[in-house]
């Protein structure tokens, strides 16, 4: 029989091996250093972004009321008070997500009110199962965080909306103090109207069933619906980038170009206006640099 005495070394040469295989910890997160993060879920850590591509607030327009409940609340929950976690949902291109981080930038230029800057940490989309890791990095910080995540939605067999729903307000820890989630999305569900009528005709209890997709979203206190704008929104849109930019043109050209530039692509939208405004700027050779 062997001696367990004779087996110890092996097994401590055994332990330092896997030791040495394990991936090291993450390094603890430098907070200081930026202003804005994107959480890489395979890592596990917070990578800083020192340039975030944004768009200021005051050339996004047509969309006024929603702007400014949407500072609003954010201004609110950087001073330390009560605040929604906020779901902005609607048309594609009408500046949903540039208006997150447009309010960011806002607000912490308005930064007289608050204790520290707040973050602004952006999650993808297939990484919200990793949330819960994302939310033990902040939770004991001593600054307030803007978790952030683009185009959410989830297609049929998804699970990891249970993942989010825990989080937002059901798990027993819930959502920290100093962390509010925004996200972006073109359906107010969340979830596609055909896996919602797919539960409803085939649960034992169609109604619980639905109820439990559609709950989702009632976690977001806050509800912007971004809709598509008008024609005379829209040029409105480039009359504001073309006099931010310096661009010169006669104002029924510039009206007429850009109309039928929308009309090339079958829509107007905010994001249409900037595609053409880039590429006026490009023929005029001027730079744009936001």
């Amino acid at each position: 029989m062997t001696d367990s005495h004779s087996l110890a070394p092996v097994l401590e040469r055994i332990a330092a091996a896997l030791e040495r295989m394990a991936p090291p910890a993450p390094a603890p997160t430098d907070f200081a250093a930026a202003d804005a993060f994107v959480w890489s879920a395979a890592r596990r850590s917070l990578q800083p972004v020192h340039r975030v591509n944004r768009v200021p607030l005051e050339l996004l327009v047509g969309i006024d009321r929603i702007r400014d409940l949407l500072v609003d609340n954010t201004e609110r929950f950087a001073r330390g008070l009560p605040a929604n976690n906020v779901l902005l949902w609607g048309a594609r291109g009408m500046g949903k997500s540039s208006l997150i981080k447009a309010a960011h930038a806002t607000v912490n230029a308005r930064g007289e009110a608050m204790r520290a800057p707040l973050k602004l940490v952006e999650i993808h989309r297939e990484d919200i199962e990793t949330l819960p890791a994302l939310l033990a990095a902040m939770r004991t910080t001593a600054y307030r965080f803007l978790v952030f995540c683009d185009d959410l939605s989830f297609d049929a067999g998804e699970t990891s909306y249970k993942s989010l729903k825990a989080v937002l307000e059901g798990g027993l820890e819930g959502r920290p103090e100093n962390v509010l989630f925004y996200a972006t999305s073109n359906r107010r569900h969340l979830m596609p109207r055909e896996m919602i009528d797919n539960e409803r005709a085939t649960a034992i209890n169609p109604g619980e069933a639905v109820e439990e997709k559609v709950s989702l979203s009632d976690r977001f206190g806050l509800w912007l619906g971004v809709h598509k704008c008008s024609q005379d929104e829209y040029l409105a849109m480039v009359h504001a980038y073309a006099k931010h930019f310096g661009l010169k043109l006669r104002r029924a050209k510039l009206e007429a170009e850009a109309l039928e530039w929308s009309t090339t692509r079958g829509s107007r939208s905010g994001r249409t206006a900037w595609q053409y405004i880039q590429d006026l700027a490009g023929r005029q050779g001027v730079a744009i640099d936001l």
